[in-house]
């Protein structure tokens, strides 16, 4: 595939590696997401799904290889230059201001954009545009009611659902998720799985995650990583119908000839 087809790469690992010590986390993982995808990574545990995210969204330094963002190569880009190229990430991790309002945390994001910095929290009333933007980013997720709430005061889920409203007040071009759906009831799941699938066209997003319904239902591509190697990308049918990604998920399984 040639970078100048319709469906460039937006994102291209060319073999990266991060080791800790002698143990190889990732190793030598080459991996391309086109613009638009809808992108999943599976893989047992220990198969270096979150790894990969660090050496993607920057909060990681890579041991070996480079990463390309739109053909512009970000290896030894902070965070913050890569969220000016439109990376945005929501990690398990969350990074919210819990003590501010649900409302204010997105609009911090908004403004942030918008190069104002925090001090345009204390002049809010002056800002109409960028509060009309964080209200229609809660209405997007879901979260419409709950703008007066303090971060800390959500449900895991809703929390969740704001981390991503946070992201998209960015404007990235491409959102990572780290396990979007861990520590969710079955409903939250299903609420988030629809605000995923609703996302714009342009927006690209790639995202691990432990629940394969989850995966199936929403993932066009999906790659497949075992113990810090990319064993597999292909449709979510080709995946399914993979025997080496059985045996990577069920171990090897004695067959008696």
């Amino acid at each position: 595939m040639t970078d100048h087809d319709h469906h460039h790469s937006l994102l291209e690992l060319r073999q990266v590696s991060r080791h800790f010590g002698s143990f190889r986390a990732l190793d030598d993982v080459a991996l391309t997401v086109r613009a638009g995808a809808r992108h999943a990574i599976i893989g047992p545990n220990g198969a270096g799904k979150s790894t990969l995210f660090g050496l993607i969204s920057g909060t990681l330094p890579v041991t070996g290889g480079s990463v390309f963002v739109d053909g512009k190569d970000v290896t030894r880009l902070p965070v913050h230059r890569r969220v000016g190229l439109g990376v945005a990430a929501t990690f398990q991790h969350s990074s919210l201001f819990l003590r501010e309002s649900v409302l204010e945390n997105v609009l911090l994001a908004v403004l942030r954009r918008a190069g104002g910095g925090l001090g345009g929290l204390r002049r809010v009333g002056a800002r109409p545009k960028e509060l009309a933007q964080a209200h229609a980013l809660l209405e997007r997720v879901g979260l419409p009611t709950r703008h007066e709430a303090t971060a800390a005061e959500l449900s895991h889920g809703e929390r969740r659902q704001l981390e991503v409203a946070v992201a998209l007040a960015t404007g990235p071009r491409l959102l990572l998720l780290d396990e979007p759906a861990a520590g969710m009831s079955p409903a939250e799941t299903a609420r988030l799985t629809e605000l995923i699938a609703a996302l714009p066209g342009e927006v690209t997003v790639l995202f691990v995650e432990h629940d394969l319904d989850m995966v199936f239902e929403l993932a066009d591509t999906v790659s497949v990583m075992h113990l810090g190697r990319h064993l597999m990308t292909g449709s979510p049918d080709e995946v399914r119908a993979s025997s080496e990604v059985q045996t990577a998920y069920l171990g090897t399984v004695e067959v008696s000839s």
